[in-house]
């Protein structure tokens, strides 16, 4: 190996805060600062470092046989791509640092595989390269991120999420309204897949063709970097799908599994014929019942049958194949590379298969991520995962981990707040935040109201069961509720996926439709129109504040309608999910300006909210503490962090409700409150009375 000594160095404090975040790495000994040794010293003692690290870092001896044969064989990488000593030494040290949980996650996965050890050397180099493409800036933004590790969990961070093409047409354009996005208050944009999909029919952008190609529609992959760099100018992190349970069937891989090439086949589950399909149908369930039946598709050309749990489209991939493991963490680390600071993981219950189950949130399934993620630490260390799991709230929160998903979609918490709304009750709302909502530490949860799916309701029968509720009655009664066949419904929604069979149900609507805007604009009637907006705050109101990373559904800050032309669009037409993904209607902000406008009203409202929090050291984190209110129709509870607190109380039912001060008193731990939202002072002299669909936030004046 060549003397690269006089290669440009950096910083070896940071370097020192780097290993020594991980626990269970003993320290090396101490660095001397920059300016008391040359530049070929520090080298010498960052490698003493690293030896001291491999021989006493890494637990499993397993692990240290392999890691001791595949660090020699990185000498002729680090020649090739001329790396100083110092760079090979700083991602060695993060290898060493995360080798046991990588070594171990994959032995466990593909450790039967004869070729295991070459596999483990590839999934390696991948990382490297990964770590090596990644741009400076990144790096730094890693370094930062590894050295205050709970960054996402900021009072200051707050979320917008959208389509690009039915925002703003393309990514050249979606730059130019990164002053919109500031002007509300955000600083998380999500956006919807945009990678090259099929045509025609691609589940909204979540059949991927090229997971390194934007769609042509809406720009190319440098405007992608561009549109990254300059939301880190304006202090926006960007969001992005990862879809990697399946790929198209004109993906690349596909298209060579259909030329008959049998590497290719074998990235998929194919089968010759339904002996095999058969055997799994039996325990599985179907996603779609009302596109096709079954979870399996027959391919004319290759005469087989192919394994498709969502759409006949999209061929699901076979991770008991090593190489598909490393094929998609070349895509995962050229999409974060890009400049992606969260990775969204699509569909992940479902990317493990195993006969003789329903093939969802299998153990495997966890340790996959967890395989991703501790590859991610050492190439990308800043980027930060978000589950999307919409089942069970016991398996929804087995996904979340510092070693896992970081953060996670609350999916439980935004159809218990729908229920409440149509109940006018909290008690199953209140009894699921009691016992759901505490994380582990170094995650988060991600709190939305709607989003580009539907709402099923993911609660837990043994919840209601023990508040008296009988879950199935309850799920039927909130859908006729929410489709607005429940006699006094003030909703609009639209069913999806409705199967006869077992009365499943899920539901299509924008906020404001949902809340009852729509239907008091059909009615002419002000008084509803009132209320219907005092709902859609409300439930902003929470979300901001219950703790978690708050997600708009970009349209929702100002009252976006149902968009009920979708079915005039062949592509669309057969999913109802489109009625809630309308088109932007940017004329619609000349009324934000106007004070007798409803859109208006709604727009200065939710940006008053999301200014207000990202002031509240006491929004920062998920401390939540339950208030035990009189009242059924009430919702309270105590936010506190970093020593400072705030009282939430909500009135969900359209009549006032009373609330004894003294619970107040004794929760804020003072006599006089000030309502951050209206500026109202609040004292505990006396009952306090929360209006029809009113909320405060009450900190001690």
């Amino acid at each position: 190996m060549k003397n690269r000594t006089n290669i440009k160095t950096t910083n070896p404090q940071a370097i020192r805060m780097t290993t020594a975040t991980n626990v269970n790495l003993p320290k090396p000994p101490p660095l001397p600062e920059p300016e008391s040794a040359p530049a070929e010293t520090m080298n010498a003692m960052l490698t003493n470092a690293l030896m001291h690290a491999v021989r006493n870092g890494v637990k499993d001896s397993r692990a240290q046989s392999a890691l001791n044969r595949l660090l020699p064989k990185l000498e002729s990488f680090w020649e090739v791509e001329n790396v100083s000593q110092q760079e090979a030494d700083e991602i060695q040290l993060r290898i060493v640092q995360h080798w046991d949980d990588l070594f171990g996650y994959l032995l466990h996965l593909y450790g039967d595989q004869w070729d295991f050890f070459y596999h483990l050397e590839q999934i390696l180099l991948t990382i490297i390269r990964g770590w090596r493409m990644r741009p400076e800036q990144l790096k730094q933004d890693d370094e930062h991120r590894i050295n205050n590790p709970e960054w996402y969990q900021s009072e200051k961070l707050v979320g917008g999420a959208l389509y690009v093409d039915l925002f703003s047409e393309n990514l050249g354009e979606l730059r130019k309204q990164i002053p919109y996005f500031q002007d509300l208050g955000l600083s998380y944009l999500h956006l919807m897949p945009l990678f090259a999909v099929r045509p025609g029919n691609n589940d909204g952008g979540y059949a991927i063709s090229n997971y390194r190609s934007v769609d042509p529609r809406v720009g190319t992959i440098d405007d992608l970097r561009l549109l990254a760099d300059d939301l880190r100018e304006a202090g926006i992190l960007l969001v992005l799908d990862f879809v990697f349970n399946h790929t198209a069937d004109d993906h690349y891989w596909a298209q060579q599994a259909q030329s008959g090439n049998e590497e290719y086949q074998k990235y998929y589950f194919i089968f010759p014929d339904r002996e095999v399909p058969d055997q799994y149908e039996r325990t599985l369930r179907e996603i779609f019942p009302t596109v096709r039946r079954g979870n399996f598709t027959w391919h004319d050309g290759m005469q087989q049958w192919v394994w498709t749990t969502f759409n006949s489209f999209q061929w699901d991939l076979n991770y008991r194949n090593p190489e598909v493991f490393r094929a998609m963490l070349s895509e995962m680390l050229f999409i974060a590379n890009t400049g992606v600071d969260l990775l969204r993981l699509d569909a992940v219950a479902f990317i493990w298969k195993q006969m003789g189950t329903n093939c969802e949130n299998l153990p495997e399934a966890h340790t996959l991520i967890r395989a991703f993620n501790s590859c991610v630490r050492i190439a990308a260390p800043g980027l930060v995962f978000k589950s999307e799991a919409i089942v069970h709230p016991d398996d929804v929160v087995r996904y979340i981990s510092h070693k896992e998903c970081q953060t996670s979609y609350n999916p439980t918490l935004m159809a218990l707040m729908w229920e409440s709304l149509a109940t006018r009750d909290t008690k199953l709302l209140r009894r699921s935040l009691a016992r759901r909502h505490k994380l582990p530490e170094r995650t988060t949860w991600v709190n939305y109201l709607r989003c580009h799916d539907d709402i099923g309701w993911t609660f837990d029968d043994a919840d209601a069961a023990a508040v008296g509720i009988d879950a199935f009655g309850h799920r039927q009664f909130l859908n006729a509720f929410y489709t607005g066949q429940f006699e006094g419904s003030f909703a609009r929604g639209v069913p999806f996926q409705h199967n006869p069979d077992n009365g499943d149900m899920r539901i299509s609507g924008t906020l404001a439709s949902l809340a009852g805007l729509e239907q008091a604009i059909e009615s002419d009637r002000d008084d509803w129109k009132e209320l219907a907006i005092r709902r859609i705050l409300l439930l902003n109101a929470m979300m901001l504040s219950v703790g978690g990373i708050p997600l708009v559904y970009l349209g929702e800050e100002w009252g976006a309608l149902n968009d009920y032309d979708f079915v005039k669009d062949p592509a669309k037409a057969g999913d109802t999910r489109w009625v809630h993904r309308p088109k932007m209607q940017w004329k619609f902000l000349e009324e934000l300006g106007d004070d007798g406008s409803i859109r208006g009203r709604i727009y200065r409202s939710i940006r008053k909210l999301i200014a207000i929090r990202k002031m509240t050291p006491a929004f920062g984190g998920l401390d939540m503490e339950l208030l035990v209110l009189e009242s059924p129709h009430l919702l309270g509870y105590v936010r506190q962090h970093e020593g400072n607190r705030v009282i939430v109380i909500a009135n969900f039912c359209e009549h006032a409700q009373e609330i004894d001060s003294n619970r107040l008193r004794t929760a804020g731990m003072g006599r006089f409150f000030e309502d951050l939202y209206s500026g109202q002072t609040i004292t505990t002299s006396h009952p306090l009375t929360l209006g029809p669909y009113e909320f405060m936030w009450l900190h001690r004046v």
